[in-house]
């Protein structure tokens, strides 16, 4: 056999394995749709749908190119290393230098690891409300209770990617069932939306500034692409930006019909006035539904989601906070890469347990302070280094480029606008 032949059937084999959908790729898709879908999509059809069905109907139409576009950006720019096995840490260093490459990996580690404190603090109000509530039993140790939760979740994590793997395709059947059933259950209760457009162009165009960040962070699983990318790298070698870019795609289709359908389903149940009540009330659309319209089922359910939800997002978190503080750290000592994992997670732990058991109020405002940061480094770096990088070259000029940079911009813009 020559050797044109036989590099022709090599390339053929290739071919068929990245095309060929696998059972490994199947659970990337869930894990990262698990990290997306976190307790935050229990207030989002509140949060976009009060800003009147037209905004939601165009916030709708750009979830999709934003929520696959911006992702997938961020994945080249991963994979743009000259490193096989480089991580976020890595790559932001090799190209933007070390003082510059260490600032930005060290913000994204305090963007994420205050969103872990908020599902430690989620996870154990949850548990601990279904406990009293829904079983009629009395509370538990706060301390016991969210130790033993934290404990549990981090030991997923420490058994390998393999059972992470496996945790995430348990969790996420059921919270995609469970989101389709009450979409469905909810579809009598529809309404006829008011289709007039009764708003100032103003009025309209600031109430759709405002909801941008809303889909950004409802949408994102920015925490997870780079462990993501590098797992396609040791399943697939040189095809992982094909097969990383396809994963992306269907996680991005799966992403946007179920929420989307679950949004849609909420704000066509609700009026736009009792909207604006459940805004005003700071409560989750099931928490609300269930008074309204004095429903059992929901009411059961909400426990339900939220914990679901909350559990497949802390999971997803915790393995971006572990690698970026891995990545910080290691070049920051020459402590082995086995020890300062070690410290990591032990530090994370006792951080998010302590957070748990205090419970403080504070936490939603260190989310928002997070929010800025996943938009800069979701959206607007990876877009900023198409114009920086050699090997992104191709991508500039593309329309999906200017897009992303302007989504994230706006995003940014508005996150801090709304702090002021």
């Amino acid at each position: 056999m020559s050797l044109t032949t036989t590099q022709e059937h090599s390339g053929q084999e290739v071919t068929t394995r990245l095309s060929k959908w696998t059972q490994h790729d199947t659970r990337w898709m869930l894990s990262l749709f698990g990290t997306s879908v976190g307790a935050g999509i229990l207030f989002l059809p509140i949060n976009i749908g009060s800003g009147g069905f037209w905004s939601l109907i165009v916030m709708a139409l750009l979830a999709g190119p934003m929520t696959f576009w911006a992702h997938r950006g961020l994945a080249r720019f991963v994979l743009s290393s000259s490193s096989s096995d480089a991580d976020f840490t890595d790559v932001v260093e090799e190209h933007f230098g070390t003082g510059y490459g260490r600032l930005i990996s060290l913000l994204y580690f305090l963007s994420i690891f205050p969103i872990l404190l908020i599902y430690g603090v989620g996870l154990t109000n949850t548990v601990d409300s279904f406990i009293v509530h829904q079983l009629g039993l009395e509370a538990p140790s706060r301390v016991l209770l969210s130790g033993g939760l934290v404990f549990v979740m981090i030991t997923v994590m420490l058994a390998g990617e393999k059972a992470m793997l496996k945790a995430f395709e348990v969790i996420v059947y059921p919270l995609a069932f469970i989101l389709a059933g009450i979409s469905i259950y909810l579809i009598p209760s529809w309404h006829m939306p008011n289709l007039n457009f009764n708003q100032s162009f103003v009025e309209f165009s600031s109430s759709l500034w405002l909801a941008i960040p809303v889909v950004v962070f409802a949408f994102s699983y920015t925490p997870v692409v780079s462990g993501f990318v590098n797992a396609q790298r040791r399943q697939y070698a040189d095809g992982a930006k094909q097969k990383s870019e396809s994963i992306l795609k269907r996680t991005s289709v799966m992403l946007i019909a179920f929420v989307l359908f679950f949004v849609f389903s909420c704000v066509l149940s609700l009026t736009p006035e009792q909207l604006q009540q459940a805004k005003a009330d700071n409560v989750s659309v099931l928490s609300y539904l269930a008074n309204v319209k004095d429903s059992h089922f929901i009411m059961l359910l909400g426990p339900l989601i939220a914990f679901i939800a909350i559990t497949s997002s802390f999971l997803g978190h915790f393995m971006g906070a572990r690698e970026s503080f891995n990545g910080i750290v290691a070049k920051q000592t020459k402590l082995p890469l086995k020890t300062i994992d070690k410290i990591g997670v032990v530090i994370m732990f006792f951080s998010i347990w302590f957070a748990a058991v205090m419970n403080p109020s504070i936490l939603g405002m260190m989310e928002a302070l997070s929010g800025p940061v996943i938009a800069m480094i979701l959206f607007i770096m990876p877009m900023l280094a198409v114009y920086r990088i050699e090997s992104l070259k191709m991508y500039r000029g593309k329309i999906s480029t200017w897009f992303i940079l302007l989504m994230g911009t706006l995003a940014v813009a508005a996150i801090l606008f709304s702090l002021i």
